[in-house]
């Protein structure tokens, strides 16, 4: 009862880990005694943050550059990772993109990047990787993946991101598939659906084009709980997930919004 929340020892990957939620998760993973890796597509912002948190956090934070939203990248990335490691215990499935325009304007490649780094990344990144979250698990000691939906995959969101909602619905039920087949191989699968954070995706689409130091009162307003999220609220969810004390917990989709969905 006393390590319930532990995660000091373990090994984590957190994909989109350079700035906004992914960067709040990897803070906490690190505050808490894990050894994390952060992935994003530019290099200098990855290996920057990696050096920030670790100056703040202590431990140990190492950039890992990739471009997940296609095979040869997440090749790249697996092949990278197992050069410095030979097991995981905890993968993050966080890194995603959005796309706005209006609806009778929409362009095809507005969908598809967003599916290939939403769904198809989250998808083919696990594959690769389930040898190494395979590595050191078991009945009692489980690996755990943790994929990052949105409250826009749950209920209809104001903006004109037409495949961004779709994709994070796409996710959610991708979640409770994996869930099914890799309990059996020792590894726990649930996501996350945050809703309001200060996040540079959140900034651009209320007009404070990608700056998080934005007044987010109008936002906050909105919002049942009166606030947009801190990163203690999304780090607090994804330890739990990640510990003993999420260890029978099994594909679910958590929101972590404040009570939007709730409220809906």
């Amino acid at each position: 009862m006393q390590d319930l929340f532990s995660i000091k020892g373990k090994t984590a990957l957190v994909t989109g880990g350079s700035r906004g939620i992914g960067e709040m998760i990897a803070a906490g993973f690190l505050a808490n005694g894990a050894k994390v890796y952060i992935s994003s597509r530019k290099r200098e912002a990855c290996d920057a943050t990696a050096k920030r948190l670790m100056g703040q956090f202590g431990g140990e934070c190492i950039s890992l550059p990739a471009d997940l939203s296609n095979i040869d990248g997440i090749d790249a990335a697996v092949k990278a990772f197992g050069e410095m490691e030979d097991n995981l215990d905890i993968l993050v499935n966080n890194a995603g993109v959005s796309w706005g325009a209006p609806l009778d304007e929409f362009p095809e490649l507005g969908w598809d990047k967003v599916m290939d780094t939403n769904v198809k990344g989250v998808f083919f990144l696990t594959q690769k990787l389930l040898p190494f979250l395979e590595k050191n698990g078991s009945p009692e000691n489980r690996a755990r993946v943790i994929n990052v939906g949105s409250v826009d995959g749950i209920k209809s969101p104001a903006f004109e991101t037409f495949s961004y909602g779709p994709s994070k619905a796409a996710v959610h039920h991708l979640t409770r598939n994996l869930a099914r087949h890799l309990i059996k191989r020792d590894i726990i699968v649930n996501a996350i659906a945050p809703g309001p954070f200060p996040t540079w995706m959140l900034s651009t689409g209320v007009g404070g084009g990608g700056d998080t130091e934005i007044d987010w009162s109008a936002v906050a307003k909105s919002n049942p709980s009166g606030r947009v999220g801190t990163a203690e609220d999304i780090a607090g969810l994804a330890i739990f997930l990640s510990s003993r004390a999420g260890s029978y917990t099994v594909g679910e989709v958590i929101t972590c919004d404040g009570g939007s969905v709730a409220s809906a």
